[in-house]
């Protein structure tokens, strides 16, 4: 105790450590559970379509080159004269092809219009155009599908890049994807013979002459006539009876579904005069079934548009490692023929 108190300077100094050494230690824990708030807090969610651009501004690589245009041919000076005269320069010869965009857009109003809008204006005219949401809330795919030359859908598409709600536009035009496209038809299975009575039949699509009742006599009078004249009724106009519409229907029905089996769809409604057949395939295998339906008798059809995803790469095996070292394969052991 008297040390202590001989010794004040000795005091102050182990006081104002001990005071250093809990304020380093509250600094510390301060920081600690500031960096397990900020590990526990979700993500900040993109609320604005600025940042697509700022995303865009990060990519460290610069687009490629644009594609080479071929050059007209060099012309005479009677050539020279009609272009100067007509203003009808030579036209490209690069064909036109079928190209399908990717667009991942940001999911808000009037993205659609600008996208056409840029287009049109370039004069594309759109085979087909799906728009669908994603497993993010904020992004959205557009599968565009056009045709045209190559250089010039590549200016357009790097146009549409350079649009603000617009992460990115990718050329699904030459990569692998499986490419689906949905149909709906509605086909007749009364035959073709009674399609142009169904369209104007009404919502039922029931042929005029079923929709009216006949009265007592004239039935009978019907049937007499059937009797007489059961060698050439098509020329004496009688109707079918039930039961030969009955196994008409049921026939045209069969038909109808295997065909679509055939393809891999099937019958999703069926009502008195007409079925409805859902299907999905490549766009060739949706015309081709169309094709087919329409001696049924076509009703109305309804299609989606293409949308592709592109195929993950599998790792094959080295073709070197493959190759049979045993030299030269016995002929006996081969399959005849």
């Amino acid at each position: 105790m008297s040390n202590l108190v001989a010794n004040p300077v000795c005091v102050r100094a182990a006081a104002r450590t001990s005071v250093n050494g809990a304020r380093v230690l509250a600094t510390s824990v301060r920081r600690h559970e500031a960096a397990a708030a900020v590990t526990r807090s979700p993500p900040p969610a993109v609320d604005d379509s600025t940042s697509a651009l700022t995303y865009r501004r990060m990519m460290p690589h610069r687009p490629p080159p644009l594609p080479v245009i071929d050059l007209p041919h060099v012309r005479s000076a009677e050539e020279a004269v009609t272009n100067i005269i007509y203003n009808t320069p030579t036209p490209s010869l690069q064909p036109l092809k079928k190209h399908v965009l990717n667009c991942l857009v940001h999911n808000e109003p009037g993205v659609l219009s600008r996208v056409s809008g840029i287009l049109a204006g370039r004069g594309f005219n759109i085979d087909s155009l799906v728009v669908c949401r994603t497993e993010i809330r904020d992004l959205s795919k557009m599968c565009i599908v056009l045709r045209g030359q190559d250089g010039i859908v590549e200016q357009a598409r790097r146009q549409l890049e350079d649009l603000v709600p617009i992460w990115a536009v990718l050329d699904y035009t030459e990569t692998h994807c499986i490419e689906r496209e949905l149909l709906l038809a509605k086909v007749s299975i009364l035959g073709p013979e009674y399609l142009e009575e169904q369209l104007t039949g009404g919502p039922t699509h029931a042929p005029r002459c079923v929709q009216h009742k006949r009265s007592q006599l004239e039935r009978e009078a019907a049937l007499v006539q059937q009797f007489e004249h059961s060698a050439d009724r098509e020329s004496a106009g009688v109707p079918l009876t039930p039961s030969e519409a009955l196994r008409m229907k049921s026939d045209n029905l069969q038909a109808i579904e295997v065909l679509s089996a055939r393809f891999g769809g099937r019958i999703v409604d069926v009502s008195e005069h007409s079925v409805i057949v859902e299907m999905s395939g490549k766009t060739k295998r949706v015309d081709a079934f169309l094709s087919l339906l329409k001696p049924f008798g076509l009703i109305e059809c309804a299609r989606t548009g293409l949308m592709v995803m592109p195929r993950t790469p599998i790792n094959n095996v080295d073709d070197g490692e493959a190759e049979d070292e045993g030299g030269a394969v016995d002929a006996s052991l081969l399959p005849p023929g």
